[in-house]
């Protein structure tokens, strides 16, 4: 399969950032997407709405539903799922890119951001994909997709944030089981995650500002990767933690430069990306 055409995409925390643009990569196929995400009114510090999101998919091709969900909810996750079946008539894909970060540490973390993290990353992973399932079970290529790092439990990925570290990983851990559970129903599951940081929102409120968004990829590297990804055999590709660059570099693109926010800024490595994963191109900016 080449492309998402008329495929039903169920994607959480759609209304920004690399949720929208795995959203907008399958629209400019043709495919339909349900913007799962809490945001319904404009927020003061972060842009978008499912409403706005929904526009834009629209304009790029594809068929939008816009849904508001909070993913700890689970009479709101049942609903969105019938509602995306109702309107589209199954779901082909889910991706699972909602999240809840706070770089903290043990003092500095306040239980409820503890809880608030383990419910959104690791439960709410957990729960939309199993409420797909039954749908997913009916589609001629299934995929489910994480937002999510590779499994490499090493102290210096916990050590600073601990909390965040736990539930980012359980959603990794989602990946691990379910590829194994559903491998039989012909199900893939699969992670991606950025080699590079993505300039999002949460990257310029949360990590770094201006400085870190100039030294980051778009996010449409995210949309191109998890595109190729969800075309390939649902059979033939489970079980993966994939890094962006280094899937679509084996994947025959060669041209990077067009995701760089600013080509003249060194590209800032992303956390929990393993120190045996090699860069497929330089991340030194362009011509050093």
């Amino acid at each position: 399969m080449t492309t998402l055409q008329g495929k039903t995409l169920f994607i959480t925390g759609a209304s920004r950032g690399i949720g929208l643009a795995i959203a907008l990569r399958a629209a400019r196929d043709g495919a339909n997407v349900a913007v799962v995400a809490k945001t319904a009114e404009p927020h003061p510090r972060l842009p978008g709405t499912i409403y706005s999101a929904a526009e834009e998919i629209e304009a790029a091709g594809g068929k939008a539903l816009p849904v508001v969900c909070d993913i700890r909810d689970e009479d709101q996750v049942k609903d969105a799922v019938a509602k995306t079946v109702d309107r589209f008539g199954g779901i082909d894909v889910c991706v699972n890119n909602a999240s809840a970060i706070s770089l903290t540490g043990i003092l500095e973390t306040d239980m409820k951001r503890f809880d608030l993290m383990h419910q959104i990353n690791a439960r709410g992973t957990f729960m939309v994909s199993k409420y797909c399932v039954p749908h997913l079970q009916q589609a001629e290529n299934p995929h489910i997709l994480m937002l999510s790092p590779p499994l490499d439990m090493k102290t210096k990925w916990f050590a600073p944030h601990t909390a965040y570290s736990m539930a980012k990983f359980g959603m990794s851990m989602v990946v691990l089981g379910l590829a194994g559970e559903l491998k039989a129903k012909g199900i893939a599951v699969n992670a991606l995650w950025p080699r590079t940081t993505i300039a999002t929102a949460a990257v310029r409120n949360l990590l770094g500002g201006e400085a870190l968004m100039q030294a980051s990829r778009t996010p449409d590297i995210m949309g191109d990767a998890a595109r190729a990804i969800l075309t390939r055999p649902s059979r033939d590709f489970s079980g993966n933690f994939c890094i962006d660059d280094t899937l679509l570099f084996e994947a025959g693109e060669r041209d990077f430069d067009k995701y760089r926010v600013d080509p003249s800024v060194d590209l800032q490595q992303d956390f929990f990306v393993p120190d045996d994963s090699v860069a497929p191109v330089s991340l030194k900016k362009v011509g050093a």
